[in-house]
């Protein structure tokens, strides 16, 4: 698989990464065998980034990598964590003593001394613009706890406002759903050296192609309990994007995926041909659905009618409630 370099990580990862989500059981419950088996799937495949969270199953993501690679060594992968989620979202808490106990316990779970790369994980808004808290980043690389970080954001002013304080990596929500990244912080990035993950490029499922009306998922689903917002930022579950007017744009979208690729593929092989994008991080329930969403990777451009039809669904259907909002 293609490898690019993530911004000033220097570190070279796959264009497309797997993101560890399901893997914490925020999805519904996840086998321990199962999720040991799609993250093989996903190495055999030619991934070498994992994204994980403090927060996915208040640890359970980051253990399961960590015994996988303790397990597997020799592995040349790399890991994102990310925190912060794990408290009160205020600005207080967002300070170097509990970034060293937050730090610290993702290396325990991830049976590591140095994360590769921590970012904080959707902080209050405020945040993004102090220097302390940049300094105090600073200070856990330089006492080796961390080689680098970065921050994920819901908003692309957040994206913006972080990429003025040397920042090495932004994972931002960026799908055919989700276009607005495209505007100003893809191209922001790019001139700064700053790598981008793609994060929800599915629209938790939506772009898979899979879901119809009558489609259920699990009480702890956050499909399921967060569709308003009301555990999270509903801009995490389905991008933000009402169910059934994206089951309507997925049958638009599935009009323009060329024989012999999924609607899923399509979805993740028109992300990782964004100009700037490092790595794209689609979860996987299954080893089949690792595999098939490694296999994006080998599709190549799939050309200039699915870029236009892209653009074209999203005015019709979703720029006019998303844009504004994120």
């Amino acid at each position: 698989m293609e490898q690019r370099i993530l911004g000033t990580t220097g570190r070279s990862v796959s264009t497309v990464g797997l993101g560890t989500w399901q893997l914490g059981a925020d999805w519904g419950e996840v086998d321990p065998a199962d999720a040991d088996a799609i993250l093989a799937a996903a190495v055999e495949s030619g991934v070498t980034f994992f994204d994980t969270a403090d927060v996915y199953g208040d640890g359970r993501s980051e253990q399961t990598i960590g015994r996988f690679l303790a397990a597997n060594p020799g592995l040349d992968i790399t890991v994102a964590t990310k925190m912060g989620r794990r408290v009160d979202q205020v600005p207080e808490n967002y300070v170097l003593a509990n970034f060293r106990q937050w730090v610290d316990r993702s290396r325990a779970n991830l049976g590591v001394d140095s994360l590769d790369l921590v970012q904080l994980h959707c902080p209050p808004s405020s945040v993004y613009g102090s220097a302390e808290l940049y300094d105090s980043l600073d200070t856990l690389v330089s006492e080796g706890s961390i080689k680098n970080y970065g921050v994920s954001v819901e908003r692309t002013d957040e994206a913006l406002e972080a990429l003025k304080h040397g920042v090495a990596t932004i994972q931002i929500i960026l799908n055919a759903f989700r276009l607005k990244p495209l505007d100003d912080v893809l191209p922001a990035a790019r001139a700064a050296g700053v790598g981008i993950i793609a994060r929800v490029p599915l629209a938790s499922g939506l772009l898979s192609g899979k879901y119809t009306q009558d489609t259920t998922f699990a009480e702890n689903d956050h499909r399921n309990y967060n569709r308003t917002g009301s555990a999270f930022d509903v801009g995490e579950t389905f991008s933000g994007v009402d169910f059934a007017t994206g089951l309507t744009a997925v049958r638009e979208f599935e009009e323009l995926v060329p024989d012999g690729v999924s609607t899923a593929q399509a979805a993740i092989a028109w992300i990782i041909a964004q100009d700037g994008v490092s790595s794209v991080i689609p979860g996987a329930r299954s080893v089949d659905q690792a595999r098939a969403n490694a296999a994006a990777a080998d599709t190549g451009a799939l050309g200039k009618e699915l870029d236009s039809g892209v653009r074209n669904i999203y005015y019709k259907y979703f720029r006019e409630a998303i844009h504004p909002r994120w």
